[in-house]
């Protein structure tokens, strides 16, 4: 194999490919990155840890088909380092030449026979705008859980019906909820997934880019059930995590009678800095009345801050507390001037959405549902 490409092309590719690769893989092989060189001038790059697998195809000159298995964190950390000249690679017996300008790198290879067949990307579900895609996913995995020892919950479910797709997560103390439209292959199409939200996010801000469209299948019911996402060259895999998403919808609030309007960004502003005393697992205080709402944290001897801002409230006089990192979560995934906070009671989930203006209308494509910590007085 030899072929020469691109330093910023190989470096990309590479970096992809191999974001993923695990840290102690439970074999050596699993470690490494797979290029393919063929005669038509195509490189391809390939990684796969029984899971999640990634490809990516870039243009070469290939002066002698062939292919390899070395060491992907290792080519990546080098590629990015090399200097800006094209990289010229070779197979020299069981070892790969790198060589760039006056760089040159000896890898040893691995034995490109054990590695494991990659999963097919499955079949076209349907199209939809990366743009939106990588909002949309940014949104509702900051409430999806960390927790491995509730795998379910580290999942986001992906319900799809004709032209609308819905994805809702939850770590059981929030829940997001978000409503895109896409393109379907096949009209009426209808499928629910649940799929690990570290992918769903790798996936969302890697392939997602600005005015690109990505390409979903979806394989349920056929022994593996696999998601694929494909966009400029670049396809991706990932297992479906099996299981029943707890129903979760009907958590939402049928009605609320008491809800109050906040500029978005004082509101973010002013929660970091009163929480700046709220010592470990201890809330940040929201009290609504006509007017204004009052931010404060901290009693007793503690530290103790407080900030007022203006807010409209629609309804009885209101106090909750709130997680301070929870709440800015929520807050930072609106993406809208102004935050509208919906209230049953002091001590029931509290549900944001988002407002262009003051006294516009919500926008329920986005729901976040926050669940306030009780609080004496």
């Amino acid at each position: 194999m030899k072929f020469r490409v691109e330093r910023d092309v190989l470096a990309d590719a590479v970096t992809w490919t191999a974001r993923t690769l695990p840290t102690r893989p439970p074999a050596p092989v699993l470690a490494g990155v797979r290029i393919e060189a063929d005669a038509q001038g195509i490189i391809n790059l390939a990684s796969f840890d029984y899971e999640t697998s990634a490809r990516s195809e870039i243009p070469a000159e290939v002066a002698e088909p062939g292919t390899v298995l070395v060491s992907g964190r290792l080519l990546a950390e080098i590629s990015r380092a090399l200097p800006n000249k094209p990289v010229d690679v070779a197979l020299e017996g069981t070892k790969v030449i790198v060589t760039c300008g006056a760089s040159r790198f000896t890898l040893l290879t691995m034995p490109v026979e054990d590695y494991p067949s990659l999963p097919a990307m499955p079949e076209l579900s349907g199209t939809v705008s990366g743009e939106a895609f990588t909002q949309a996913v940014s949104q509702v995995t900051v409430a999806a859980s960390r927790d491995d020892t509730l795998p379910l919950l580290t999942g986001v479910r992906v319900e799809i019906e004709g032209e609308k797709i819905t994805l809702l997560s939850t770590d059981r103390y929030r829940l997001a909820l978000r409503e895109l439209t896409w393109t379907p292959a096949t009209p009426g199409y209808s499928a629910v997934a649940l799929i690990r939200a570290r992918t769903l996010n790798d996936v969302a801000k890697s392939l997602g880019g600005s005015g690109s469209l990505v390409n979903v299948g979806l394989s349920t019911g056929a022994g593996l059930d696999l998601v694929g996402f494909e966009a400029g060259g670049r396809h991706t895999t990932s297992q479906l995590v099996d299981g029943d998403y707890p129903a979760v919808r009907r958590l939402f609030p049928d009605a609320t009678p008491i809800h109050a309007v906040v500029a978005t960004g004082p509101l973010i502003e002013a929660a970091k800095r009163v929480s700046l005393v709220a010592e470990r697992n201890t809330p940040i205080r929201l009290s609504f009345t006509d007017g204004q709402v009052v931010l404060d944290a901290g009693q007793g001897d503690d530290a103790q801050a407080s900030e007022a801002l203006e807010a409209v409230l629609v309804g009885e006089d209101i106090a909750v507390a709130f997680n301070p990192q929870f709440l800015l979560d929520g807050l930072g995934a609106l993406g809208t001037d102004f935050v509208r906070l919906s209230f049953t009671h002091p001590n029931k989930p509290v549900e944001f959405t988002g407002q262009e203006s003051l006294d516009g209308e919500d926008d329920s494509s986005y729901r976040y549902l926050l669940v306030p910590i009780r609080f004496a007085g």
